[in-house]
């Protein structure tokens, strides 16, 4: 599960949340807090709604039921991998065929969006077929009433209309803890406007027609910790892409996404600079998908993105044979975690400290059979794996989390 304050990750939620059920509240609405704003999706003025403050409900714990769990894609093993895992609620035994179609579509639609499209293959996908009594979930302001769904799952969460929440507990009871960091994606059966991100489960009405953008936005919350970039959204800049400082502040400071400035944008959008919204606080670029729906991470984004998830995981997996001293002269291989696309981690193999070139296209291997071993002496030899993706400009962290050195001492 995400690391952090859960609290204060679902007030960024909410406020993503809010902005979702703005574009289908009627105007006339009277509602907390009255100024225009632009809503994510849509570029008409509406009425904003006042984010509530959040304590994380603990509804009165259920029994959860077995429910069959499915792995629709594996890359790895759990333990060496973030796993998704997509859970339903309000889908009866007759509609779980409906419950995979929406699901295929929410993580299929989250892996066509940069970076997670090039770092699919650190991802597992997980589904788990939650069967309910009754279809549907709460949707309508029923305040008091206790949702009965097996996730929990309802709309007018803390009194918001589109927020839409679910029992975090018992999603959890059905996802199991697993072997790995896992994040909790759970779909409601429902076609309103709404979802949550940025907490310990991440929501979407799967039958809505934006689904699949929500849960582009959403997830950017879950996973990168980013911030809503819209001009209604709370002035909190305490994310990796929001800023009080402007552009010049940032390069004298070296604080932010002063690393990027000046840029250019990969959709096209420009440079990236300090762009000032209504609240007050700079955003990196004009626009996002974290400012309107189906638009693209911003770079500042996406290397926080990026990560996340090597917080969460590590560049390879266990190498072959296990790294120590090793007799005779075996293959050694490194297994890096692959990328979607031509770009593929770099691997360097060095023989006592002197670099040497491994006969495999992708270097992911050395026969020591070629090596010359004084008899008695041991030669120690080193693989190092490397994402040297332009994606990332904070060199620390990608030589303290995205390399991985395996040392092997050869001896005949």
């Amino acid at each position: 599960m995400p690391s952090g304050n859960p609290g204060r990750r679902l007030l960024r939620g909410l406020a993503a949340s809010v902005l979702l059920a703005a574009a289908v509240l009627p105007a006339a609405l009277e509602l907390a807090a009255p100024p225009p704003y632009d809503v994510i999706g849509a570029r008409s003025p509406v009425t904003e709604l006042a984010v509530p403050p959040h304590v994380v409900r603990q509804a009165e714990l259920r029994t959860a039921g077995a429910a069959p769990t499915v792995d629709i894609r594996r890359t790895g093993a759990p333990a060496d991998r973030i796993t998704l895992v997509l859970l339903g609620d309000g889908y009866t035994a007759e509609q779980q065929e409906l419950f995979r179609q929406q699901a295929d579509l929410t993580w299929q639609s989250l892996m066509e969006i940069e970076p997670f499209r090039s770092y699919q293959g650190f991802f597992n996908i997980r589904r788990v077929d939650v069967v309910s009594p009754s279809s549907g979930i709460v949707e309508g302001d029923q305040s008091g009433r206790r949702p009965d769904s097996p996730l929990g799952m309802h709309f007018w969460c803390e009194g918001t209309a589109r927020l839409l929440c679910a029992d975090e507990s018992a999603t959890a009871r059905y996802a199991g803890e697993g072997e790995g960091p896992q994040y909790l994606i759970a779909l409601a059966n429902s076609k309103e406007y709404g979802g949550a991100g940025g907490t310990g489960v991440t929501t979407l009405a799967g039958g809505n027609p934006d689904a699949g953008r929500i849960i582009q936005h959403e997830i950017g919350h879950t996973v990168g910790e980013l911030g809503d970039e819209y001009d209604s959204a709370p002035a909190d800049a305490d994310y990796p892409n929001l800023s009080t400082l402007d552009v010049e502040e940032m390069r004298r400071g070296q604080q932010k996404w002063w690393r990027w400035l000046g840029t250019q944008s990969p959709d096209g959008g420009g440079v990236i600079g300090a762009y000032r919204s209504a609240n007050g606080v700079y955003r990196p670029t004009a626009d996002s998908v974290m400012r309107t729906l189906g638009g693209s991470y911003n770079l500042p984004s996406r290397e926080a993105i990026i990560k996340q998830i090597y917080q969460r995981v590590g560049p390879t997996d266990p190498p072959v044979p296990a790294a120590g001293e090793v007799t005779g002269r075996p293959r050694l291989g490194v297994r890096p975690l692959r990328l979607t696309g031509a770009r593929q981690l770099a691997v360097e193999w060095k023989v006592d400290g002197r670099v040497v070139e491994s006969p495999a296209e992708d270097r992911s291997w050395l026969d020591t059979l070629g090596l010359t071993v004084p008899a008695g002496r041991t030669v120690t030899v080193t693989a190092t794996v490397r994402d040297e993706t332009d994606w990332v400009r904070d060199e620390a962290f990608r030589e303290q989390r995205m390399t991985r050195t395996v040392s092997w001492r050869l001896r005949d």
